[in-house]
């Protein structure tokens, strides 16, 4: 929850007061917080601050979407777009395999102490790398040289002329994404569709140690190896998503394609998750071989990667102005149905088994397989009312 509420706040500030200086007061109060989570005296202090450092470290799912929207024209955007996308999802993956590893051999301690180091290198990093890339804060800096150079107190940037008080401006601020989320017909429907998905990804990897563990024995270890079958769809699926992207630019030569073309990725990776979610609850039997459900996996990570990437494209692409905000919006959407999801994940795989409670999963995903083509005819005509998407 603490990343679903991070980037609420994170997203439209960046839009404030640009993309750098976000990133690194985020960076650094998440690698702050994340000692006394690494040193937690008892599970209260552990989920406070767990909270908090999801809220600190929340602003790359929102304010890196509108980096990109920064530095790529709208049509060299889509394949930026897809190779981000794949960032925030490989974690997932690679945080059972090196967390499987570093806990079978040491103490829970030891992941959040292999974090804290990860943490601080990725903050020199950012202080010593990443350049501020939003265009009004970067006139905003140049109206200060030039007033400080001429001693003419006459220039001024749109963002120096904000009227109201700090905390009224961070206000509005705020309630952008879940005016995006509430009052704009195509972001609710994209964001609520990719939450289920999303949320479904999570109930998923609940199902890993029943049928790693319980029906094929696997140590914790082994169980986190398992997840490399994620990872290897998820690369699949950029990889496919990249050759999607590149027959949508030649069927629309020369010229931008439409936001909703770049839903035809989401058709492509709605079709694929139901199906590949009943291959894993099928081979999810003791009996058979461990590497099938690690193969049905793998394309449960294509077609998550497909669904996802179509989503983030076309927000960044449609509501290029805001894009932080809809990227806020839906990373809020998400995150707090991955949040949930998990809770009862336990009594439905005790209750239903593998194979029933990941059919019961894929049945889900079937129903809402015709959503990406429904958003893709819509798309157009639901823009066309939005008071804040590009037409």
């Amino acid at each position: 929850m603490g990343i679903a509420f991070g980037p609420l706040f994170a997203g439209p500030m960046s839009e404030l007061y640009g993309r750098s200086p976000v990133y690194r007061v985020s960076y650094v109060f998440f690698w702050i917080f994340s000692w006394p989570v690494a040193f937690a005296p008892n599970i209260s202090v552990f989920l406070i601050f767990r909270f908090i450092t999801g809220f600190c470290c929340a602003a790359f799912l929102s304010v890196a979407g509108g980096s990109v929207s920064d530095i790529f024209a709208g049509h060299e955007v889509a394949i930026p777009t897809a190779l981000y996308t794949t960032a925030p999802f490989i974690g997932p993956m690679l945080g059972p395999l090196i967390g499987g590893c570093v806990n079978q051999n040491t103490t829970w301690r030891w992941s959040y102490r292999l974090l804290l180091v990860w943490i601080f290198i990725e903050v020199l990093l950012i202080f010593g790398l990443v350049p501020e890339t939003y265009e009004p804060a970067l006139r905003k800096e140049k109206a200060k040289r030039i007033r400080k150079s001429t001693g003419d107190s006459s220039f001024y940037a749109p963002l120096d002329k904000r009227e109201g008080t700090l905390f009224l401006m961070i206000f509005v601020s705020c309630y952008r994404p879940f005016e995006l989320l509430f009052f704009d017909t195509m972001c609710l429907l994209l964001n609520l569709w990719t939450s289920i998905v999303f949320g479904i990804l999570y109930l998923t990897f609940q199902a890993y140690p029943y049928i790693f563990a319980v029906n094929h024995g696997f140590d914790i270890q082994s169980t986190g190896l398992a997840f490399i079958g994620l990872g290897i769809g998820m690369g699949m699926g950029t990889v496919t998503n990249i050759a999607l992207i590149m027959y949508t630019h030649k069927q629309h030569p020369g010229v931008e394609p439409p936001p909703e073309a770049r839903l035809l990725t989401g058709e492509v990776g709605a079709v694929i998750v139901p199906l590949s979610l009943f291959w894993l609850a099928f081979t999810s039997y003791p009996h058979v071989h461990w590497i099938a459900p690690v193969i049905a996996s793998s394309f449960f990570g294509v077609g998550f990667m497909l669904c996802f990437s179509s989503t983030f494209t076309y927000l960044v692409s449609a509501y290029r102005p805001m894009a932080a905000s809809a990227m806020a919006a839906n990373a809020f959407a998400r995150s707090s149905f991955a949040a949930a999801f998990p809770l009862f994940a336990g009594q439905m795989y005790t209750a239903l088994g593998t194979d029933g409670a990941t059919a019961l999963l894929a049945g889900v995903m079937t129903i809402a397989a015709p959503l990406p083509f429904i958003f893709r005819r819509i798309g157009a005509r639901q823009r066309a009312k939005s008071r804040f998407a590009s037409h």
